[in-house]
């Protein structure tokens, strides 16, 4: 009687452990997105997002996306949006049963304060930043800015920099980030390849505004204007070869084509 009970309770924890590890992020079989609602933005006047007075005076809503990708490596989190969405953030992760502390990687589309709001929870995970955005984020300027603060522990970050035009995050060409500059010095692109619902192309702020892409209309604060018509074309030329579904960041009938958190994209 003794063993066979012995034996059942073995039996329970084994089945437990099991179950367990079908959860972790190395039991997964293929690559998940995750979009991330961390919050909106209503703007009245939207002429700053296009140098030529195309938005003058007209108002714009505008998504700020957080985005998660989990592989069977590991997983990543791209974007980390305002610095007043840490809780949002950090409760959809619970979600996952994750906690910052549990992602490997952390990237960034650029270092503005909507992009990098919450990155200092991720400190401990591996930085994959482009390094003049890394420059950038950390020049006497940047540590005077109220923003700062939010990110100013990724100084002490394990980081791998972005130095050729493209940084294949897991070795297996699933998840990778583009050098796509001109709206910052370091700006960058993510391509996620998904095993059945196809390709995705994350761009960031290359297009804050719907119809900015086909209008090739460039904000009017952008860094370097004729870089970021470079990235135009280097992006629509990436999604035309993978036949990748083009994400434009900040545009909410985009991120509201993905799945509803917490499903995947997968």
């Amino acid at each position: 009687m003794f063993v066979r009970h012995l034996l059942s309770a073995a039996a329970g924890a084994a089945l437990l452990l099991s179950g367990a590890a079908s959860a972790a992020p190395n039991a997964l079989k293929s690559v998940e997105l995750y979009a991330i609602d961390c919050g909106r933005l209503d703007l009245p006047n939207a002429d700053a997002f296009s140098d030529d007075g195309a938005y003058k005076g007209m108002a714009k809503k505008m998504v700020v996306p957080c985005y998660l990708i989990r592989h069977p490596k590991g997983d990543l989190v791209w974007d980390t949006g305002l610095p007043t969405s840490k809780q949002m953030l950090t409760d959809q992760l619970k979600q996952l049963g994750l906690a910052p502390a549990d992602v490997e990687y952390l990237s960034l589309s650029h270092g503005h304060f909507d992009h990098i709001g919450s990155a200092g929870l991720f400190a401990g995970a591996t930085w994959i930043v482009d390094p003049d955005e890394k420059a950038s984020l950390f020049n006497e300027a940047a540590r005077k800015s109220p923003q700062f603060a939010a990110y100013a522990s990724l100084e002490n970050a394990k980081a791998k920099l972005i130095e050729a035009p493209t940084f294949d995050v897991f070795g297996d060409k699933s998840v990778v980030i583009y050098q796509a500059p001109g709206h910052t010095p370091g700006h960058t692109v993510l391509l996620v390849r998904t095993k059945g619902a196809g390709n995705v192309l994350l761009t960031g702020d290359l297009w804050h505004v719907a119809e900015s892409r086909a209008a090739k209309r460039v904000p009017r604060f952008n860094f370097n204007r004729a870089q970021t018509l470079q990235s135009y074309e280097l992006a629509e030329k990436l999604a035309a070869e993978t036949k990748a579904k083009v994400i434009r960041q900040h545009v909410p009938e985009d991120f509201d084509a993905l799945p509803k958190f917490p499903m995947p994209l997968k």
